[in-house]
């Protein structure tokens, strides 16, 4: 029996929930500029919209004719950007938004009484399994200057060891999981950039060498610790060299490069702390849960975060990628909310409600009129957008990798060469 028809037999007396939205109430001026919906915020309700909202928007792209008779036919959310493979969504995308989406429905309590939800769960989990490696673009390597497979491999990752975390994995799937955890592991090193770290966007020329992106790297280590703890077994060096090109992406003014190239800074655009204040909760985050960090640098970088939230703002939902002056994409902008939620948990205990309120009144004065959220000019992508703000909420009760010890560097250690940085072109965003 295959793993689509184990979860088929789970889930077939499910049916698919409508579409609850909520409305927003007035805005109100903040700060002489910004806006907010007037009257206290009612998480609770929106959350409970929200899971609706993305158990009907589950969906499939599989080409008609490729659809077994008995195969469930929704199953994925797939992440929509400006990139292309042949004029299609690409499988990194489909692979890394499903596992978002499913992340942010098992995060929420209640799942195992609320049996659609289940339902939409298992039926994302067959898509997992069966999509995650599926080669030839979703397999080792890496093609072109430009391939998202790594993201999807990320996410994939992080979503089924949560899952193993939370027990909801079924006792006929613990084994596939298991499997799909182990060669995700592998890919991932596999796909490694030499000098350590990945990155969605690659020197064309064969044999040249390509920086590692903050972006990229910070959430694959900590997907990769969440392994370790788990007991996966694989060379812990990994993440070590990923940690180091973090640490080389570093400036002083706490900002990180777009790309980690120590011997070019500018510290103006991409490196400014507008510019990088999307990534700098992210990267500090995982290098404190190796113990190359303190709490005040990821205090800083989650305060630098909410006070040059204007320029991630002004780029939200916008069409265009990297544009002047400061090149933030439209994709940072949940991503730095979420990742800034879970930085939270590296602070002293007594700061961590006040700034989690505060980053979570952003997202509300940006909930859409639908009751979503979307931070690209597509539709289909409110199903991210939305699953970000959830993941935002729960990122206190989701708890980080283990903390490790801090690596004490030898003098050879500390001179070790960096590749050079490419330049992102208009290509270079998800």
């Amino acid at each position: 029996m295959t793993n689509s028809m184990m979860i088929f037999i789970l889930i077939s007396a499910l049916g698919a929930p409508s579409t609850k939205a909520l409305p927003v109430g007035e805005m109100a001026l903040l700060d002489g500029e910004m806006a907010f919906p007037v009257g206290e915020p009612d998480w609770g309700q929106a959350i409970e919209a929200s899971l609706s909202t993305l158990v009907s928007h589950q969906e499939s792209m599989e080409p008609a004719e490729s659809r077994g008779k008995k195969q469930v036919q929704l199953r994925e959310w797939p992440y929509e950007g400006v990139y292309r493979e042949g004029g299609q969504i690409p499988p990194g995308y489909r692979v890394g938004g499903t596992a978002i989406v499913m992340r942010s429905l098992i995060e929420v309590p209640g799942l195992k009484k609320d049996s659609q939800r289940v339902g939409s769960v298992m039926r994302g989990l067959s898509f997992l399994l069966q999509e995650s490696l599926r080669a030839p673009r979703m397999g080792s390597g890496f093609s072109g200057g430009y391939d998202v497979r790594d993201w999807g491999h990320i996410e994939s990752l992080e979503t089924i060891l949560r899952m193993q975390e939370l027990k909801v994995v079924p006792g006929k799937l613990k084994k596939p999981c298991h499997e799909l955890v182990e060669k995700l592991i592998s890919t991932l090193i596999e796909n490694e950039i030499p000098g350590g770290g990945w990155n969605y966007s690659r020197r064309r020329q064969s044999g040249a060498s390509s920086p590692a992106s903050p972006f990229m790297t910070a959430p694959a280590v900590m997907a990769l610790m969440r392994a370790r703890d788990r007991g996966y077994k694989f060379d812990l060096a990994v993440i070590d060299r990923a940690l180091d090109t973090l640490e080389a992406a570093r400036l002083e003014s706490g900002a990180f490069q777009y790309s980690t190239n120590p011997a070019r800074v500018t510290g103006e655009g991409f490196e400014a702390v507008q510019g990088a204040c999307a990534r700098m909760a992210v990267s500090e985050t995982a290098l404190w849960l190796a113990g190359r960090a303190d709490a005040k640098r990821v205090r800083s970088a989650v305060d630098a975060f909410l006070e040059h939230w204007e320029w991630l703002e002004k780029r939200r939902a916008q069409t265009g990628t990297h544009n002047p002056p400061y090149y933030i994409a439209p994709y940072y902008f949940f991503y730095a909310h979420t990742h800034a939620a879970r930085a939270l948990q590296a602070l002293p205990e007594e700061d961590r409600e006040p700034l989690r309120q505060r980053i979570l009144a952003r997202l509300w004065q940006v909930r859409g009129e639908d009751g979503s959220w979307n931070d690209r000019v597509f539709p289909r992508s409110s199903s991210y957008g939305t699953a970000m703000t959830i993941l935002a909420f729960r990122a206190q009760e989701s708890p980080l990798p283990k903390v490790m010890k801090p690596k004490i560097l030898q003098p050879e250690e500390t001179s070790k060469e960096v590749p050079a940085e490419r330049k992102p072109s208009s290509g270079t965003a998800l």
